[in-house]
């Protein structure tokens, strides 16, 4: 088994095998519902209110990309048992809000509080028992694509280094290093060094290699050409070292490229079509969002008054960098005290002493950023983008930090790829491991990644990660 990809991700089989046996299980958990509420009258349900089918596709659909929101089809996930059972707990209740709502909007698929109440703890009760054994899938070695590593010095030893963790792993299965002559070995796992001889491409078709990472610290006059497109002639898939951590990480490796890989090596995609289903989706979410929200924003505004008091303002407008590097003023709740930066602009940090009681709260939901639906509505951001920065802060990291400029190809969002896969951070060694995920996204944006993005965000704001 390989990868497929989906929306611009690379998605290991694996995962999308435990998501379609996971589909199937709450599928047919509907029409368990259906039978312990129903019984012998099946028949006349199908009668009364038409094919179960539609319903139970509608469950499982919904359920499948609740438990998606609550990070359960992640490769990387590392929660123990008793965390697994929470995220599906919530999960399952996030999905009922959205099957309420459904039902709501299209009435002709309800079926009854009864059947969806007894669907839901069958439901539930078949995936807590299935979880542990499908989870074992991902760690099945036989079924991950080998992947051999031609070098063994700073770069080749780079993917032990950054990949140490067994779920950094389990997208493919390490066969070895090949050592080239004058290279030096910093390889410390001897085991794995391989000794090549005769023909890389028989040596692979022999060993079932279904992929090449060339991860030579110097290629002029090492690298055989000729051997790896004969390796690619036989299918098998041949790869630079930056590339395959982009695949495996959603990141780019920053001391790994250089301009004419991010020039030649696809992605960057813009359009005109592209751009306008992205505005006009947009539009469509802050609308819809500015109406659920309304009572949030309302209490909101009225816990800051009843803390701070009467003459002090509710939202906070700030300059920020957007595309193409235009300015423009983001709006947000104040969370901090309006005396927060009478010293000068400063990162914010964790367990900030300027943070008022209801800032506290309301940043640990991610309530503060509501208010930047108005920057969406007027054009200025978007809801998936990297995150804007202020221009005090924007100058010193486009001097320190290579390609961070390039974060300004696309607008600014709410939320991004960055704040999904980095904890919060403030200081300029953050910002360097958040550039890495931005350049991930704008290489590799698309209106179905957004969507993957937007139904992970959840998962931060329901559990808090990368709050501060």
């Amino acid at each position: 088994m390989g990868k497929i990809r989906i929306f611009r991700r690379h998605i290991p089989t694996q995962i999308i095998l435990i998501g379609a046996i996971e589909t199937l299980l709450l599928g047919a958990s509907f029409y368990v519902g259906v039978f312990l509420r129903f019984g012998s009258e099946q028949a006349q349900v199908a009668d009364d209110l038409g094919p179960v089918i539609y319903r139970a596709v509608v469950f499982a659909g919904i359920m499948v990309l609740s438990l998606a929101a609550m990070g359960l089809y992640q490769i990387g996930l590392r929660e123990r048992r008793l965390g697994i059972i929470l995220r599906l707990v919530v999960g399952f209740g996030v999905g009922v809000v959205l099957l309420m709502l459904t039902f709501y909007v299209f009435p002709t698929l309800y079926v009854g509080r009864g059947v969806l109440a007894l669907a839901v703890l069958v439901a539930l009760l078949f995936i807590i028992i299935m979880r542990p054994f499908l989870l074992k899938v991902l760690d099945i070695e036989s079924i991950k694509p080998r992947v051999l590593v031609l070098g063994t010095g700073k770069k080749a030893a780079s993917i032990i280094k950054r990949m140490r963790r067994r779920s950094d792993r389990r997208g493919f299965r390490l066969a070895g290093f090949v050592h080239h002559d004058g290279e030096n070995c910093e390889i410390t796992h001897h085991g794995s060094i391989l000794q090549v001889r005769g023909s890389l491409a028989d040596y692979a078709r022999t060993h079932q290699i279904d992929e090449i990472v060339v991860a030579l610290d110097e290629r002029r006059n090492r690298l055989s050409l000729n051997e790896l497109l004969k390796c690619r002639l036989a299918g098998i898939e041949v790869l630079d070292l930056a590339t395959f951590f982009e695949r495996e990480t959603g990141a780019v490796a920053l001391d790994l490229v250089d301009p004419s890989w991010l020039i030649f090596g696809g992605g960057f995609r813009r359009g005109f079509l592209r751009a306008q289903v992205k505005r006009l989706l947009d539009i469509c979410i802050a609308l819809v969002l500015l109406v659920l929200t309304l009572p949030v924003l309302a209490v909101t505004a009225l816990l800051i008054v009843l803390d701070d008091g009467w003459k002090k303002p509710v939202f906070y407008s700030q300059t920020r960098v957007g595309e193409r590097g235009m300015l423009f003023k983001v709006l947000k709740f104040r969370s901090m005290r309006i005396d927060a930066e009478s010293d000068g602009a400063r990162w914010a940090r964790k367990n900030d002493t300027r943070v008022t009681r209801v800032g506290a709260l309301i940043r640990k939901c991610r309530i503060d950023e509501l208010p930047q639906i108005f920057n969406v509505l007027r054009g200025e951001m978007s809801f998936v983008g990297p995150r804007p920065e202020r221009p005090e802060f924007v100058t010193e990291l486009e001097k320190n930090l290579l390609y961070y400029r390039e974060r300004h190809a696309v607008k600014p969002g709410i939320t991004g790829w960055a704040q999904l896969r980095y904890p919060y951070g403030a200081s300029e060694r953050d910002a360097r491991e958040k550039l890495k995920y931005d350049l991930f996204y704008v290489k590799n944006h698309s209106v179905g990644f957004d969507f993957l993005i937007m139904l992970q965000t959840v998962e931060v704001i329901l559990f808090g990660k990368g709050a501060r």
